[in-house]
């Protein structure tokens, strides 16, 4: 009795025990009926007392929420993982904003923006971010959860009486308020446009700003080109100066700096809050926290479970925003959504001394193609590192990676990598061409270690990749296909793992958590890795020393000899003319706004990385 007053005395509530409004899910693409029995029907206390609370329609069950005890008896059976119970409590229920039907997500709360403040969006995915985006930018028409019924503009209106987004669904219901939202999904553009993209984006240039947008993207280099031979980095770029040249009062833009390497992402940034100068509305939706920290004014937390229901918090600072994702906690709402925060290090984690004796060493080796060269410096690396690779694109670093992989023979200078010397390698570009399911491709790779609890814990729960063990491969997503490629890398028994652009596709906990096991792994089998990355956070996060290439992208590359981290990132950060900072919370790295007067300080100092 006394230590249950404590526990509610000083702990937050947690909504999944002191919830009474049921939320039952299914995930129609995981749900096999003809390949079950019907467990969740068959084995439901409710069902088996005469109660119909889960019923098959059209070969799927259907949920009944009123009826639903929320035993999850079902949630256990099902063995493809696809159900999901969650108990919410009640006071919430009044604030749903929309549910895409019957057991469907369920989307409580929208973003506030506001003129002349870029408002950005944090959470994991599958949270709501991209159907927030969707319904501010007129796309969805919402239904306060109301899918058999759906309310008109009136009803909505009155809805938010009170509040800004009154006004706001108000002009957007009279089209007095003009949208314009960069989607997601770059890669789907050239199905939908054609042409050059000189041509594409002079039909836009409604602000007569085309010509300064595309000297801040870079994009004088493919003007010519027609778009569907365009690359993605080339797509989100083109994309994005379409985006900004057209003449809006309120600007969307879903994950940016997907695609991008850090030169391009900072210049993504800096074009989209020249909007704010125009005093319009700006909502960005990003998973890369450097990126977001400095693009934004103000941040909502979205927090919630994955394909099941996600709440949108109260506008808050950028710096206090993102802190509360990290920390998992909510102050103002006395709410906790993760039962640990995330940390960084001021330094990172090192708990194995390198060995005397390299494991892989390298002269200097140059590569010569038809209209690229790439010169390495020598260099060596020895066990349990981790050797961060960072620079733009094009420049070379896949390259170097297939050199040290065996792939590729350097023209010059010998090849790096011993006949001894055993290397698992993740490439930029993944397959999904296995004809099988994840559980089937994981087994073939890691054989008797599958079935370890070693195994699991190491790998299988940080990626959370239980959960799609019977989903094909083929079917997968593409931030679950990165997963179980990261997976399949780390199952193989190597001296040597090459990851290539692991982060791509992942949401910001997807990516901590594999730099997390990344790391785990080195340091356990004292083994050594190499990873390109383009995500600043995610390097600072799990490198120990930094490989950094520069040059003219497309042209020629120049690889310097591994350093540390500290002098890595000054080197490339004083290329990029930019500043980091600790925050002092978190320690966390932070991008200073470019004139402050820390920025200043730093570059006089010549420190761009951040100072102790």
């Amino acid at each position: 009795m006394i230590n249950g007053f404590i526990k509610g005395l000083w702990d937050p509530p947690d909504p999944l025990e002191e919830g009474k409004i049921r939320i039952a899910v299914l995930d129609r693409d995981k749900c096999k009926p003809d390949r079950c029995d019907r467990a969740c029907q068959r084995f439901c206390p409710q069902v088996r007392s005469g109660n119909e609370a889960i019923r098959f329609e059209n070969g799927k069950p259907e949920i009944s929420e009123i009826i639903c005890t929320g035993c999850g008896i079902c949630v256990k059976k099902c063995p493809f993982k696809a159900i999901s119970i969650v108990n919410l409590p009640d006071e919430i229920e009044g604030e749903c904003i929309h549910r895409f039907g019957p057991n469907m997500f369920k989307l409580y709360r929208l973003p506030i923006p506001s003129f002349g403040n870029v408002l950005g969006l944090i959470g994991p995915n599958g949270i709501g971010k991209s159907t927030a985006l969707k319904i501010l930018s007129g796309e969805i028409m919402l239904n306060l959860g109301r899918y058999a019924d759906p309310p008109g503009w009136d009803e909505i209106i009155e809805h938010f009486r009170g509040s800004t987004l009154q006004s706001y669904f108000k002009m957007l219901s009279e089209g007095k308020l003009r949208v314009i939202h960069k989607p997601q999904y770059v890669d789907m553009i050239p199905k939908v446009i054609k042409g050059r993209v000189g041509e594409v984006l002079s039909k836009v240039d409604e602000r007569g700003r085309l010509e300064e947008i595309s000297d801040m993207l870079e994009l004088k280099a493919v003007w010519t080109r027609r778009m569907e031979v365009l690359s993605g980095g080339e797509l989100q770029r083109v994309a994005l100066a379409a985006a900004i040249s057209r003449d809006a009062d309120v600007y969307i833009f879903d994950e940016p700096s997907s695609y991008l390497d850090i030169k391009q992402r900072l210049a993504a940034a800096r074009a989209i809050r020249s909007l704010r100068e125009e005093n319009k509305m700006i909502i960005v939706a990003e998973h890369d926290l450097a990126v977001l920290d400095y693009l934004s004014d103000y941040i909502c937390v979205l927090y919630g479970v994955p394909g099941v229901y996600g709440v949108v918090s109260h506008v808050h600072g950028v710096r206090v925003g993102i802190n509360i994702y990290l920390e998992g906690y909510i102050r103002d709402e006395n709410l906790r959504f993760r039962k640990e925060p995330i940390r960084f290090h001021v330094k990172p984690p090192i708990s194995t001394v390198p060995s005397k004796t390299p494991l892989i060493k390298w002269d200097n080796m140059r590569k010569t193609y038809e209209d690229f060269t790439l010169d390495v410096e020598g260099g060596e690396v020895g066990e349990g590192e981790i050797i961060g690779i960072l620079g733009p694109n094009g420049i070379g670093k896949t390259t170097f990676i297939r050199m040290i992989a065996g792939f590729e023979k350097p023209d010059e200078g010998k090849p790096p990598v011993q006949d001894a010397l055993s290397i698992s390698y993740k490439p930029q570009y993944i397959s999904s061409d296995y004809d099988g399911t994840v559980e089937e491709l994981l087994r073939s790779i890691a054989k008797e270690n599958f079935s370890s609890s070693l195994y699991r814990t190491q790998i299988i729960r940080p990626l959370n990749l239980d959960q799609i063990f019977n989903r094909r491969v083929k079917e997968l997503s593409g931030g679950e296909l990165q997963k179980v490629a990261i997976a399949a890398c780390l199952s193989r028994e190597a001296d040597l793992y090459l990851l290539d652009e692991p982060s791509a596709y992942l949401d910001i906990e997807e990516r901590l958590a594999m730099v997390q096991t990344v790391r785990r792994i080195v340091e356990e089998r004292n083994v050594t890795a190499f990873i390109v990355e383009h995500d600043i956070v995610v390097l600072d996060f799990v490198a120990d020393r930094l490989m950094v290439f520069s040059g003219e992208p497309g042209s020629r590359g120049l690889a310097k000899a591994p350093m540390s981290l500290r002098d890595g990132m000054n080197m490339f950060l004083r290329e990029m003319g930019i500043t980091f900072r600790r925050d002092p919370q978190t320690k966390r790295p932070r991008v200073n706004k470019e004139g402050s007067q820390l920025d200043k300080y730093q570059k006089s100092i010549g420190q761009f990385y951040y100072v102790e």
